[in-house]
């Protein structure tokens, strides 16, 4: 009997290789520039040379404001709003009196693309606030924000195209868990439909589990880079402030 390995790499990635039953021999053994060469233009190469060769000039010193707070505040607020919108219930799956209302993936659906939306909306004026503070920092400090604003417009469209098929792939997940529910329910159940009500219950509250693990893990793929604007500007506090509990 073969024994899997795990896939390695970010948290949203070993998520969705858990939920969905993908095997390691199906993750990539490309190395990153090898794959990075291949998200790259031939004007986006430009741009990045460009950026990597131009001797900037520091800007103005902005006044005021704490990067590290600016940073807490954004990521407590997607996080809360994915707390309060996933229906996360830590202390197990509970079941509860009565049928679940929302057995259909639509309305999960919707909630995961409206938090996607939200981490965009909220992440990058972020980041486009944290770079404008690491360039006023020295020569050196505006080259690496002019690197990252090629590598956000860059990226972005290949990272929004990627995460775009994360809600399809939790779907998958969804018909799965349903699927697996109904199954266990016997033609001849005299429980009737106190029995599938609970059943319903059981399966619902691990698939919104699951779903804030996911999003969390989005968070967290989608702050990567912010982080590293972060500890550009104080590398000795970055450590404590990125630190997710």
């Amino acid at each position: 009997m073969s024994r899997r390995i795990p896939v390695t790499g970010p948290a949203l990635v070993r998520v969705l290789a858990r939920l969905a039953d993908i095997d390691s021999s199906s993750e990539s053994r490309q190395s990153f520039p090898d794959r990075l060469s291949q998200w790259l233009r031939w004007n986006d190469a430009i741009s990045l040379a460009g950026a990597l060769n131009t001797a900037p000039v520091a800007a103005r010193a902005l006044r005021g404001g704490d990067a590290a707070a600016d940073y807490r505040k954004v990521r407590a607020a997607l996080e809360g709003a994915i707390a309060a919108d996933s229906h996360a219930r830590p202390n197990g799956l509970q079941p509860l009196p009565g049928a679940e209302p929302e057995a259909d993936f639509s309305t999960f659906r919707h909630r995961y693309q409206t938090r996607q939306q939200a981490m965009e909306a909220g992440i990058a004026p972020l980041r486009a606030r944290l770079r404008a503070r690491l360039a006023t920092r020295s020569a050196e400090h505006a080259r690496l924000a002019a690197v990252d604003a090629v590598m956000e417009q860059v990226m972005g469209t290949r990272e929004r195209s990627l995460l775009l098929h994360v809600p399809a792939l939790l779907e998958r997940r969804f018909r799965r868990l349903q699927a697996d529910a109904a199954a266990t329910q016997a033609p001849g159940d005299t429980a009737g439909a106190a029995s599938a009500a609970v059943a319903t219950n059981l399966w619902l509250q691990q698939f919104r589990r699951e779903m804030h693990e996911l999003l969390l893990a989005e968070l967290d793929l989608r702050l990567q880079p912010v982080e590293g604007l972060l500890a550009a500007l104080d590398p000795a506090a970055a450590s404590p402030v990125i630190a997710t509990p």
